[in-house]
């Protein structure tokens, strides 16, 4: 090349996309539309390839949104599928997978809690379950948050008397625990309770689960009538006791819908270039909680397209229920209504009702989708308002969009811990926390410097291989260090062997006698300064130093109890949970164990002959 030459940039815009048409057909599939550094702008599915390839190929006619994604597009890239509903399902799991910037993104996807009648005991345990249901049992939800399944536990434990020992815990007593004086177990552990009678109080729970709520009240009344008339007061107290509790439950809930058995119900709200989506979940004609959601939109998106976007993330990896019921239509609705049924193996129904109940219900959603949005939009104005102070205060080149801040826990060097938590212009990222066990064998017990320099050094070597050209949202704009001078020293010396050259960092310390409010400040090179007492941003710093801590002192905790609770029998080969429970439960503690001998260890349930051997071989060998 001539020195004078220069390299021209590709080419982008509805002539590149023009060039495509001709080596495209009308069959189903899937398009990505990219910029010149390969970065996926939009994913979008069609019926028709060729069809919805040429619209993008005029030169006028869109949207600004679109016409922005059809100016920045340098390439595209394309997936033929059989059906146009293979095509809708792909669509959604490459949105999830590389969260394209002109796409609805679904952003918090969180799993949903169940409640679990396990079935691995002669005493079945109720519990709160999430993830994959693999365990022995029959399973209940979803619910739409922790709080809902332990309001719900609490009150069933009061009507039915159900364990939430663990089987070990169970296996283990001798005489009843606390749950059985405040009534709220039957004390199967210690047998007083017969297995038939604890069977049908199991039944009696699942009956209500499924719905059938008032034919069991009914009963139950009965029941207490005759202990009534049989002068039977204690037991007729019990009962009258269980139905109170019974009606609880069913207050708590709310709205209990008669004519919906099982349904969603989402509705959607949009405002100012954002939206709230509300959904809540009706099982056994209960309500068993509402979620909100706030996926990330433009200004110039419309509401059939956000909702259809929203149903084929949300279902990506979730059972959907018989009845989904919309506040808007989308566009695709048989389309949606196939692929979800095929997910489900039954038939899925969407509608938007338009009167009576099933109308009430989205209403209801629809109002709550709105008063969530108001309420986030203006946490919204104030967290901007606090980033922009501290820009500030801090002397940064602008807001920062992502903060980290970084803490250390442990105590005298044991059980050490890093911890690293997140805030942005939506508050508390808590999706992307995260938390170092310390590996460094020559540390020095209670060495905090060289606790940060692990944790900073295998964090930002992540970030330089993962995204060495800060194409993602993951580097930080700021850090965050708990400490003074010595560890922004020792934070410096870090960077600048990393090559991190441009993410401010800033200390904060305790100051005078240690004095909440008299923080000080330090950054490199310069002298420590402090902010008002009354100033907000001095708030949020604390804010946000109390929440690192926070979380740092709990995987603390979670490692030391960890560890507490490890024997000798966690290194046995072939001793998983189940026999290590059997082993100890017969024992008593992992020292007997270790001083059994063969014909000891054979005597217990599970363990085998050439399984005591390896047992018996691995603490001689190791004695």
């Amino acid at each position: 090349m001539m020195e004078n030459e220069t390299a021209k940039p590709p080419k982008t815009g509805h002539e590149v996309i023009q060039g495509y048409l001709r080596t495209l057909d009308n069959s189903p599939g899937v398009y990505r539309m990219l910029d010149a550094q390969s970065r996926v702008l939009y994913v979008g599915k069609a019926r028709a390839l060729k069809r919805r390839v040429s619209n993008y190929a005029k030169p006028s006619g869109h949207s600004p949104r679109i016409a922005r994604m059809i100016r920045d597009t340098a390439s595209m890239m394309f997936l033929t599928t059989r059906t146009e509903t293979e095509a809708l399902l792909l669509e959604q799991n490459l949105i999830k997978q590389l969260k394209p910037k002109f796409n609805v993104l679904l952003r918090d996807d969180k799993s949903f809690p169940n409640i679990l009648v396990s079935r691995t005991h002669a005493f079945p345990q109720i519990k709160k379950h999430r993830g994959a249901k693999k365990e022995k049992g029959e399973y209940f939800g979803p619910f739409a948050s922790a709080g809902a399944v332990n309001r719900t536990l609490n009150q069933l434990q009061k009507v039915f008397l159900l364990r939430n020992c663990t089987d070990a815990t169970f296996e283990t007593r001798t005489r009843p625990c606390l749950l059985y004086q405040i009534k709220r177990c039957s004390g199967p552990c210690v047998g007083y309770i017969s297995a038939e009678e604890y069977e049908a109080s199991v039944r009696d729970a699942i009956r209500f689960l499924k719905g059938d709520s008032t034919e069991l009240q009914a009963q139950l009344a009965d029941a207490m009538a005759e202990a009534s008339a049989a002068m039977e007061f204690e037991r007729a107290a019990a009962l009258r006791d269980r139905i109170r509790a019974l009606t609880n439950v069913q207050s708590a809930q709310g709205i209990n819908p008669r004519g919906v058995r099982e349904a969603d119900v989402i509705a959607l709200h949009m405002e100012g270039g954002q939206a709230c989506v509300q959904v809540f979940f009706i099982r056994a004609n209960q309500n068993w909680g509402n979620r909100d959601f706030y996926p990330r939109v433009g200004a110039d998106i419309d509401e059939p397209e956000v909702l259809e976007a929203f149903l084929g993330q949300f279902y990506d990896q979730k059972e959907p229920p018989r009845q989904i019921i919309l506040s808007h239509p989308i566009e695709n609705m048989d389309l949606m209504s196939d692929a979800l049924s095929g997910k489900r193996g039954t038939k899925v129904e969407l509608l938007v009702p338009q009167r009576g109940e099933k109308a009430e219900l989205v209403d209801g959603a629809r109002r709550n989708a709105r008063e969530s949005l108001a309420r986030r939009m203006a946490e919204g104005q104030a967290q901007t308002k606090l980033l922009d102070g501290l820009a500030e205060a801090f002397d940064l080149d602008g807001a920062p969009k992502r903060i980290e801040v970084y803490d250390n826990s442990h105590i005298q060097g044991a059980h050490a811990v890093g911890a690293m938590i997140v805030a942005g212009p939506d508050g508390f990222v808590k999706s992307q926390y995260r938390k170092f066990n310390i590996k460094g064998d020559s540390l020095t017990p209670g060495d905090d410097f060289g606790m940060m320099k692990e944790v900073l050094t295998r964090r930002f070597q992540r970030l330089l291989k993962e995204d060495p050209d800060r194409e993602t949202e993951a580097w930080p704009d700021l850090l965050l260090i708990d400490g003074g001078a010595g560890q922004i020293s020792a934070v410096k010396e870090i960077m600048d062997d990393l090559g991190v050259e441009d993410v401010p960092f800033i200390g904060v310390a305790k100051g005078i006698d240690r004095d909440q409010g008299k923080e000080e400040f330090y950054r490199p090179g310069a002298t420590a300064f402090a902010l008002k007492r009354n100033d907000p941003v001095l708030y949020f710093v604390q804010r946000m130093r109390d929440e690192a801590h926070r979380f740092a002192i709990g995987a603390h905790r979670a490692k030391r109890s960890k560890a507490v609770s490890a024997t000798p029998l966690d290194d046995v080969p072939g001793v998983g949970a189940g026999r290590k429970r059997a082993l100890l439960a017969h024992f008593g503690s992992a020292k007997a164990v270790a001083r059994a001998n063969l014909s000891d260890l054979t005597a217990v349930d599970g363990i085998s002959e050439g399984l005591a051997q390896k047992i018996y071989d691995f603490f001689h060998d190791h004695a």
